[in-house]
């Protein structure tokens, strides 16, 4: 659950570094502190990468006084990156199975991070194609192949991010052990939070003095300069980590059968407890509500406040800076004193009325209030996503955790996925229904998102953790001996 709001692979990749069960007692060197935050520097790498294509990208493509490609079309392709995370089961196991330049995860990670720069400077270059063809012929035979061009584009991005975020989750494992490894998920989920904020602040700076005439030079450079930083960074954290502090070559087969679990088995350990539907069903809920609005908040700051480029994107700083004093707060105070399934309610609650407030902001236009909407926001989320975080914890099996828990991070990506689509849609149903107010049209999409997060309130309500802990486990291993032994 981590990637907030900009993307699955990194959310997977927090979450698979749990146990699957306990490792052999080896006597390796211990993952020092520095290096956990060299580590980090990957993620903080993705948290960049994702707001270059959740955030400038979307905002230059949906825009009305640059490309003007319709929402539906924009979250459609945008989401075809995250439709191909069940990938990441079948690259996790390659990761395993085949060392790639003598290192297991180290080489996947490095190649994954230079084909996903390429691929996404690619995409963007077809994005030039789409919109020239939309402003030319509008919906057209050349149009839908520019559409067609991009989905492919963007679904080949998601595969090597996918390619590369698998094997760094495994990496995770690899060098960790008990007693340190919740501090390096702490340490890594805040850097990709510096990441997401360092991505916003960049691009404002690469982006000044934006306008229609040197629209396309400077998005280009802008798509040169951070996946070539990312690129750097996924180098600089990965160097000499593997070889120095993994345990991949002493772990038992038993410890790494989780990685031999194919996606249908993930499905059916997720439908084998009652209780774990439920809070399934909370999980895809909770995700849609924090981010069925990424397709169109930059938008939103553009046409309702008159918001540049630059301006719009820097709402995610503010974004992100929330979400960290969030995950401060609820780790260190708001947790111990109310408890995780009431601080996983809490979070959601105030983010269904920060989205009541950014509707009511919107007829100010005044961008400040916007901002402190968007602060108010991130602090919810980080209460949301750490309270479900912990709470997920407890509603994951001991002996199959590593399973477990890659479930969960699937179903947060294809709900990621169909929550970009969603937004875009929803903007031109709103268009529709309010044509003469763009607050009314945006407001369509907060509103249904406000009312995706308080369902998802009412099923948390149903969740039990003893329930589950006294039914699910037997479910689990008879479900997983089955699969195994056929």
């Amino acid at each position: 659950m981590a990637n907030i709001r900009r993307d699955p692979e990194v959310n997977a990749s927090v979450a698979s570094v749990t146990p699957a069960s306990p490792e052999p007692q080896v006597q390796v060197q211990s993952l020092p502190l520095h290096v956990m935050f060299r580590l980090g520097l990957f993620q903080m790498g993705l948290g960049m990468m994702s707001l270059l294509t959740l955030g400038v990208l979307n905002r230059v493509m949906i825009d009305t006084d640059l490309l003007a490609i319709p929402a539906t079309v924009v979250g459609g392709s945008l989401a075809m990156h995250q439709l191909v995370s069940p990938a990441r089961v079948w690259f996790g196991q390659l990761s395993d199975a085949k060392p790639l330049f003598g290192l297991h995860r180290t080489g996947y990670v490095r190649l994954g991070s230079v084909l996903f720069a390429v691929c996404i400077f690619l995409g963007v270059q077809v994005v030039w194609g789409l919109g020239e063809s939309f402003a030319a012929t509008g919906w057209s035979g050349a149009t839908y192949g520019w559409v067609g061009l991009a989905c492919l584009m963007f679904a080949l991005y998601g595969l090597c991010l996918s390619a590369c975020s698998t094997p760094f989750a495994a990496l995770l494992v690899d060098v960790s052990d008990e007693d340190n490894r919740s501090k390096l998920v702490g340490i890594v989920w805040s850097m990709l939070m510096v990441g997401i904020a360092g991505g916003a602040i960049g691009s404002a700076v690469l982006l000044r003095g934006l306008d229609p005439d040197n629209l396309q030079s400077t998005i280009n450079r802008l798509f040169v300069i951070i996946p070539a930083v990312v690129i750097l960074l996924g180098v600089v954290a990965t160097w000499g980590v593997e070889k120095r502090y993994s345990r991949y070559g002493s772990r038992s087969t038993l410890a790494g059968r989780e990685d031999q679990i194919t996606l249908g088995t993930a499905i059916k350990v997720l439908t084998a407890s009652r209780q774990t539907l439920i809070f399934f069903g909370f999980l895809v809920l909770m995700t849609m509500g924090l981010f069925i609005q990424q397709p169109i908040l930059e938008p939103y700051g553009g046409e309702v406040f008159g918001m540049t480029v630059a301006q719009s994107t820097q709402l995610n700083a503010f974004w992100s800076l929330g979400i960290l004093a969030g995950i401060v707060l609820t780790g260190f105070f708001i947790v111990p004193k109310l408890g995780k399934q009431t601080t996983a309610r809490l979070g959601c609650l105030l983010v269904a009325i920060s989205f009541g407030l950014t509707i009511a902001s919107g007829f100010t236009g005044n961008p400040r209030l916007l901002q402190l909407c968007m602060i108010l926001f991130g602090l919810a989320s980080g209460i949301t996503t750490n309270g479900a975080i912990t709470l997920m914890l407890d509603l994951t099996a001991a002996e199959t955790a590593g399973t477990f828990i890659g479930a969960w991070g699937l179903a947060q990506a294809m709900s990621q996925a169909v929550s970009t689509l969603l937004g875009g849609a929803l903007l031109d149903l709103g268009r529709i229904l309010f044509p003469t107010s763009s607050v009314l049209a945006y407001a369509t999409v907060f509103g249904v998102e406000a009312a995706v997060m308080l369902l998802a309130v009412y099923l948390l309500g149903r969740v039990s953790v003893a329930e589950f802990r006294e039914k699910t486990n037997r479910a689990l291993t008879q479900v997983l001996a089955l699969e195994l032994e056929g």
